[in-house]
């Protein structure tokens, strides 16, 4: 197997070599520092793709690579960026040739393939947990919600924006849409509802009782019950993991029980659930995954 490069965005960025389906020593972490350089979400998209070149080349360390792949929040198509609300400065960019062309700069030549971060974690958890064989979804719970699917499929897939209430005070998704299981979920979301309190402390009191926190964690569930019905519904059961700073709050019971109530037709209940650790190495290896089988169908 040949060896290609993964680099994702998320907290920060991670990069690491892989081989297979294994990574090659530690995975390189980019630190923002405030003092040196602009944070992400206010760096151009070229200002992105040299960063990403300088992390990919050190990663690199003189070794020929096979391929190289990235991970960014958005609607992604052909390396086109045509919506990203994480990382707005992003929309109408071609990441995909913006970061080849840093690459090539740097001596670099391996060919780039841009992805949705949430679709490289879901290749990374199927690489990592044996299931490159099935199709599995992924859902990750931390500033925005994502939702990844493998092996990827056509469509646009941006599960977070799924419309999972009908009432028009839940206007608190980052995209501005109604009703969004971001709006509920997402931690942005949270502290928006919220304002005189973290979405910690919210879970925490709910635990002592509060019952406008205890009605918030049922609604909390039940938008990941009714996102998951929906899917379910149309793309069938199976394998569904749970990952994201967030996923700490989840309560399988409560879960499995609001979408019990949802799914009724039996041949749609053979779900399961994984809540798996928030790990930068799951996406990193995905990417790289990703990458490796595109130059195996080209």
């Amino acid at each position: 197997m040949g060896r290609t490069i993964g680099i994702i965005t998320g907290e920060r960025i991670a990069t690491g070599l892989v081989e297979g389906e294994k990574l090659v020593g530690a995975l390189r972490m980019h630190e923002e520092d405030a003092g040196a350089a602009e944070p992400l979400h206010s760096t151009p998209p070229a200002g992105i793709a040299k960063l990403f070149a300088e992390e990919i080349q050190t990663v690199a360390a003189g070794q020929t690579v096979d391929a190289i792949g990235v991970g960014l929040p958005g609607i992604i198509n052909c390396g086109f960026i045509e919506e990203s609300p994480n990382l707005r400065q992003l929309k109408g960019a071609n990441m995909q040739e913006l970061v080849a062309q840093a690459l090539r700069e740097h001596g670099i030549s391996a060919p780039v393939y841009v992805y949705n971060d949430a679709d490289v974690l879901a290749a990374g958890l199927a690489a990592t947990h044996g299931y490159l064989d099935r199709f599995i979804r992924v859902w990750t719970l931390g500033y925005g919600i994502g939702f990844g699917v493998y092996p990827r499929r056509e469509g646009v897939w941006e599960g977070g924006h799924v419309v999972v209430s009908l009432d028009p005070r839940e206007r608190y998704c980052g995209c501005g849409g109604l009703g969004h299981l971001e709006g509920i979920m997402g931690h942005r979301a949270m502290r928006l509802r919220f304002l005189d309190m973290e979405p910690d402390e919210v879970f925490e009191n709910a635990r002592k009782n509060d019952q406008r926190c205890v009605e918030f964690v049922k609604l909390w569930h039940r938008a990941l019950a009714a996102a998951t019905a929906n899917s379910i519904h149309l793309a069938g059961p199976g394998k569904f993991f749970i990952s994201g700073f967030n996923a700490k709050h989840l309560d399988l019971n409560l879960l499995h029980q609001y979408l019990h109530e949802m799914v009724k037709m039996s041949p749609l209940q053979s779900y399961v659930f994984e809540v798996v650790p928030n790990r930068d190495e799951n996406g990193v290896i995905g990417a790289a995954v990703s990458a490796s089988q595109n130059i195996a169908a080209a």
